[in-house]
Order: C-alpha cells, then sequence, then structure tokens
C-alpha cells in the first residue's frame, strides 16, 4: 500500500478543507463546464459508493447524493470550489441500473464523449466495490479507457465490509487485473467511505496531480 508522506498528506487536506458545492448536472457535452482547471472523474458500477467517496473527500454529508436505487446518477455531476484548481465529475453508474433502456443509452454515449473528448481530464478514478472485487462490466470500462488513452486508477471502496481474509484475495485478484491494462496506475487505492478509511490518501494523490 502506498505511504505519503506528512507533507503529501497536508496537500490533500487543504485542498478539500475549501467549500465544495454542486455547480450542475450536465446530460450534454455542450453543457460542460470550459477546460479551465483539471479535472478528475470517478466511475464505477452502479451503487459501488461513488457520491458516498466523494462527500467523505470533501468532507460534507449530502454535497453528492446517495441512494440505495442503482442508478440515480444520470448525468454528469460538476462539483467545484472557487479557489481550487480542480474540478470533480461524479459519471453515471455503469452495469445495472433502474433506468429506461434508452436512458442508459444516453447517458453511455455521454460518458464515452466525455471520456474521448475532455483534454483537462487528468485522471479517472474507477471505483470497485470492495466485498466483490471486480466484475466483467469493471473491466469493459477499464478496456475502454485502455482503448482511449486516458489515465485511470483503481479505488476499493466499502474495504470495511468484508472479512480480512476475504479482502486480501480481493485485492490479489484486483491487482492481477490491473497487471493486465497499460492505462492503469499499478497501485491500487484502498477505502472505507463510512469508516474514512484510505480518504486522507486519496487526497494526497489527487493533491499530486496538481503538483505535477
Amino acid at each position: 500500500m502506498t505511504e505519503f508522506s506528512p507533507a503529501e498528506l497536508e496537500a490533500g487536506r487543504l485542498l478539500f478543507a475549501r467549500p465544495w458545492d454542486f455547480v450542475k448536472g450536465c446530460v450534454r457535452i455542450d453543457d460542460l463546464p470550459p477546460t479551465d482547471r483539471t479535472e478528475i472523474a470517478f466511475a464505477g458500477r452502479s451503487n459501488v459508493g461513488k457520491s458516498s467517496l466523494i462527500n467523505a473527500l470533501t468532507g460534507r454529508v449530502n454535497l453528492a447524493r446517495t441512494s440505495n436505487t442503482p442508478g440515480r446518477t444520470q448525468e454528469l455531476n460538476i462539483f467545484e470550489a472557487n479557489d481550487a484548481p480542480l474540478r470533480i465529475v461524479d459519471m453515471p453508474g455503469y452495469g445495472f441500473a433502474k433506468a429506461p433502456k434508452k436512458t442508459v443509452e444516453t447517458w453511455t454515449r455521454l460518458i464515452h464523449a466525455y471520456l474521448q473528448g475532455r483534454p483537462n481530464l487528468r485522471r479517472v478514478f474507477v471505483l470497485i466495490d470492495g466485498r466483490h472485487g471486480p466484475k466483467p462490466a469493471d473491466e469493459t470500462v477499464m478496456n475502454e479507457l485502455d482503448s482511449a488513452a486516458v489515465s485511470y486508477q483503481i479505488v476499493l471502496t466499502k474495504a470495511d465490509k468484508p472479512k480480512a481474509g476475504e479482502l486480501e484475495k480481493i485485492v490479489a485478484k484486483t491487482d492481477q487485473i490491473i497487471a493486465k491494462h497499460g492505462a492503469a496506475h499499478p497501485e491500487m487505492l484502498i477505502t472505507s467511505s463510512e469508516k474514512k478509511d484510505g480518504i486522507d490518501g486519496l487526497r494526497a494523490v489527487i493533491a499530486q496531480l496538481l503538483a505535477t
């Protein structure tokens, strides 16, 4: 697991100590804000915990809406802090979603257009449920990110849920899959939004992206 220096952790803390706000939801590429700052995006299967992770990162309870209903996020949701050189994009969940087929197809096209045409997108954090490990839909998205030459990093969520032995197996399996993908960052991040485990490290990684 990656170790961070006190200075790296402090840079991450300061970045997310600002008051972050929801800006808008975008249903078309033309709705997106100008490319005036670095963007990171969060992707993952429906109900993997993207909204909870964004809330934990920013220290806000209800900044991103959470739901037990898969597929609630149906837009590219934009979050900013006024004086931060960073924009957060919460992407619609892929895989199973309680939404009409036509709606799923529409936001799938939106996701693809965003990933392939956003020059200020620095990294996509692909969230994988720590209880289950990578699913075929996750590997499909990883393949697409490889093809689009978009840098991405795996974030294991809900790591507090499985037993220690089970989590170790899932981590090992995920590492094996990461090694097969050229655009994937070699080091995975392991988090729990509920316990706040790994959140400081994720903040530090994002702060490093702005510094390089």
